[in-house]
Formats: structure tokens, sequence, C-alpha cells
């Protein structure tokens, strides 16, 4: 779960650059800016609680908030065009595809360790050092479902 902490920190890190980025043009979508911050909350306090489930949750709230604050970004063209914006949109969907594929990797480790402490000999082992399973980083399936934001638009 180290790396997927040490993307997820940087995402957040980047994410107040974003938001006032957009807030220069975007004047009137408050609600857009605010759904992301509050996901970006939600995420912080996950991690704070080491809370599978919840990061989960609140990745799902994340990702979701940062298409709309995309989609609406679309409806501004001297945003598109502003160099700062591009950049951190880029980097943020960087950030995404390494968070991806470290969940996957994650979730692959966890699987197979439920499935080690669950087999003999190693779970002699596991049962004496009291070896417990780990929660999957699980995402609602809107989640893991392919975007296509030209969409949103036609």
């Amino acid at each position: 779960m180290v790396n997927i902490d040490v993307l997820l920190k940087q995402r957040h890190d980047e994410l107040p650059k974003l938001i006032e980025t957009c807030k220069q043009y975007m004047k009137h979508e408050r609600e857009t800016l605010e759904q992301v911050m509050l996901a970006r909350s939600g995420v912080s306090e996950a991690l704070g609680k080491s809370d599978v489930a919840g990061l989960g949750q609140a990745e799902t709230k994340m990702r979701q908030g940062l298409i709309n604050l995309f989609a609406v970004a679309e409806a501004y063209p001297d945003l598109k065009a502003d160099k700062s914006f591009q950049n951190l949109q880029k980097r943020i969907s960087e950030l995404e595809n390494n968070i991806a594929d470290r969940r996957e990797y994650y979730n692959e480790s966890v699987n197979s360790n439920n499935v080690r402490i669950e087999q003999f000999p190693d779970i002699l082992i596991a049962r004496f050092f009291n070896f417990k399973d780990f929660d999957l980083l699980e995402f609602e399936e809107s989640e893991v479902a392919d975007i296509n934001v030209k969409n949103m638009f036609g």
C-alpha cells in the first residue's frame, strides 16, 4: 500500500493547484470545485485511518469529481488553453494511471497472501503467528469502467 500512498499524496498535493487555476476561470462552478476538494479530504481521512474500504469509496468520489471538473472545463476555452491547467491536467491524469497500476498490484498481492495463509503448510505458520487476511482495495463499477468524456458533450 506504500506505493499507492505516495501517488495519492502526490495527487493530493497537485489538486489545490488545479483548483486554484480553475477558480480563476470558473467563477460560477463553485459546486464542482467543492466536490473535488471534499473528495480530496475523504481520501486523506481514509489514508490516515488505514481504512481500505473507505479509501475505495473516497477514490470513487475523487475520480467522479475530477471527471466532472474536466468536463466543466470544456466549457471554458480560456481555461482549456491555459498552460498551467494543461500541465496540471496531464500530471493528474498520469497519477491516476499510476494509481490504477499500483491498485492492481496491491490487489494481486493481497489475493496471493490471502490464498497462501489458507493453504497447507503455510496455514500452520499463519495461525501460529496470527496472520490475518487483508482487504482488497475495491471500487464501484463506475470507478473501473472506461469513461468517454466526449460522450458527455454529445
